[in-house]
């Protein structure tokens, strides 16, 4: 126990630090990372932790660019500027085989977690919820309905995301494939939510890590949007 002079110098170093700028929401972190990515990649050796957020990378400018690509208005809490977004980096031996990432997606009944693994280029190989309140959270949880999301890329979504509103129909769109798995407000409402976040995972995935790969796919599709949209 400290003496009471002890107790009275640390409270007037604590008093003389700065104040901590109290973030909006906390990141997505894994609740378990051994276990997670040895479930995920069980051919993985180690792994490496970061945290970043958009102020780290680029600010107010990669900001809007976040809200351009996803399509949408950025949520004050949720998409907040300043939230850390944690990264996981999966190696065997040496050499990166894929990366761990989540988000925070706001849902019906509360707050979504959405956990995606994907591979050195971005394709999803994985999705599941580490967090999920909803009526139809076994509808949701289900293989038969995660298991959709394997092999997308976010050249899929940005497709998806110019032809949805152009009001057509693309028939290798493998996004526009997937429906809701119960048939309720609330259950079209979380997967709205859910196609959001998973989208918002590749998009900050390729801005942070993959050098924006996908970022002539986007001007691509912007292009397509463009001319038919002139057209019509």
């Amino acid at each position: 126990m400290r003496s009471a002079p002890a107790v009275a110098i640390l409270a007037l170093a604590l008093t003389a630090l700065p104040p901590v700028r109290a973030m909006a929401i906390q990141g997505c972190t894994l609740r378990d990372p051994d276990r997670d990515i040895r479930r995920l990649f069980p051919e993985a050796t180690d792994y490496r932790s970061f945290f970043i957020a958009v102020a780290d990378r680029g600010g107010e400018d990669l900001q809007r660019k976040l809200a351009q690509r996803l399509g949408h208005a950025l949520d004050p809490v949720y998409e907040a500027i300043d939230v850390p977004y944690a990264y996981y980096q999966v190696l065997e031996g040496k050499q990166i085989i894929g990366y761990v990432a989540g988000v925070n997606q706001k849902g019906r009944y509360g707050g979504i977690q959405l956990i995606l693994a994907v591979d050195p280029r971005g394709q999803i190989l994985s999705l599941y919820y580490q967090k999920l309140s909803t009526p139809e959270r076994k509808q949701f949880i289900a293989t038969g309905f995660t298991d959709q999301f394997k092999g997308l890329t976010l050249a899929d979504f940005y497709y998806h995301a110019g032809y949805e509103r152009l009001g057509l129909k693309r028939k290798e769109d493998r996004v526009a494939a997937i429906a809701a798995p119960a048939d309720s407000d609330a259950a079209r409402h979380d997967f709205a939510a859910t196609l959001r976040g998973v989208m918002k995972d590749l998009i900050l995935l390729d801005l942070f890590w993959l050098e924006d790969r996908n970022g002539p796919v986007f001007d691509e599709v912007q292009r397509i949007v463009e001319q038919k949209g002139a057209g019509r």
